[in-house]
């Protein structure tokens, strides 16, 4: 039986989520497979939750990570649109049905049973492992291209935090030139909406709860206005005057007080994942006919959208490379929330080690 392809990662085999050098081989390359040998990965929150089994599903030993860009080494048979030497991205899956409601309208992000990228299950019942490794086999149809004047490093959280926030915006019409957008939180996500909002020419509010990130909000990224969600006389001047608001906080906060800074008939997009619930009084929405939206990362059409538009304005995260063997120091900052904004593994500058 044919091998596949060796290769070298990190990964967390308990709930500690301590990650360690891990030997593993990818599938055998299919016709219609890419080879990717990684180059640079980013570091998500949903990377943390998962090395340490904060939603009981890690599938151990793990290797995490799904903001991925790299280099094409090969290609089979049946690929047309990739050939070595291209730079290319991954993001959060890398395989769905094809078949379903969602799939055949050009949403495969929302497939029952989407293969994710890291610490997924594939169709032939392997466990996925992710891009904090050296090497990536993946069907051609879930492969993006990666603008060339974009710094590689830079690009690598497009592929998750950019998307979820590009689709979104782009979905629910937040995307006019003159439109108001209020961004809570200002981190990994959020940062990247300013960024979006921005180049859509909208005017854009930074929320945060505190007035700690006023200035890096307002002179290093751009945003119009800055607002402390904890003082309300700021809140009450601003009721009523944006037209969409995306929620990126990932810890329980309410949603009643952001609500009312929606214009009537205004978009709010949920896009942080507390581990408690929020809380939605039915009169928040009710009154003024307000609306409340989830969105998960985007389609690959999305994706590859987003990337686009991203090189065409020059759009990247805010981001801080390090070497693998600094990841788990890493994972720990980013539980404090220390980090502006992303961190991102040099994947191909690391000594990854060897390890059964």
């Amino acid at each position: 039986m044919e091998k596949g392809t060796p290769a070298l990662g990190w990964a967390a085999r308990d709930d500690s989520g301590l990650l360690s050098p891990y030997s593993f081989s990818r599938r055998v390359q299919k016709d219609e497979d890419v080879t990717i040998k990684v180059l640079f990965c980013g570091i998500c929150h949903t990377d943390l939750h998962i090395a340490k089994n904060e939603w009981g599903n890690a599938l151990y030993p793990v290797v995490p990570g799904h903001e991925i860009v790299g280099v094409v080494t090969d290609v089979g048979p049946g690929v047309k649109s990739f050939k070595a030497g291209d730079t290319v991205g991954v993001g959060y899956f890398l395989d769905s049905c094809r078949s379903c409601h969602t799939c055949s309208k050009g949403y495969e992000n929302y497939c029952p049973t989407i293969v994710l990228t890291s610490n997924g299950v594939d169709y032939d019942g392997a466990t996925t492992q992710g891009g904090f490794s050296d090497v990536l086999v993946v069907n051609q149809d879930y492969v993006l291209r990666v603008p060339e004047n974009l710094s590689l490093a830079g690009a690598a959280p497009l592929l998750c935090a950019g998307v979820t926030m590009y689709s979104p915006m782009m979905q629910y019409g937040l995307n006019a030139p003159g439109k108001h957008l209020g961004v809570v939180g200002l981190g990994g996500l959020g940062h990247m909406a300013v960024k979006f909002g921005k180049a859509f020419g909208m005017t854009v509010t930074v929320i945060s709860s505190s007035p700690r990130k006023r200035e890096e909000a307002l002179e290093r990224l751009g945003a119009d206005a800055f607002l402390v969600s904890q003082d309300a006389e700021q809140m009450k001047a601003a009721a009523g005057t944006m037209d969409g608001i995306i929620d990126t906080v990932s810890a329980g906060h309410p949603l009643v007080p952001l609500l009312e800074l929606l214009k009537p008939m205004g978009q709010m997009v949920v896009v942080g994942a507390p581990s408690e619930p929020l809380a939605l009084p039915a009169y928040a929405i009710i009154g003024g006919g307000k609306r409340v939206a989830g969105n998960g990362v985007g389609s690959v059409s999305s994706c590859q959208a987003m990337l686009d538009f991203a090189g065409k304005h020059g759009i990247t995260a805010d981001v801080e490379v390090v070497k693998m063997d600094y990841v788990n120091t890493a994972i720990e900052r980013l539980e404090r929330n220390n980090v502006r904004y992303r961190f991102v593994i040099d994947v191909a500058g690391s000594q990854l080690g060897a390890s059964a």
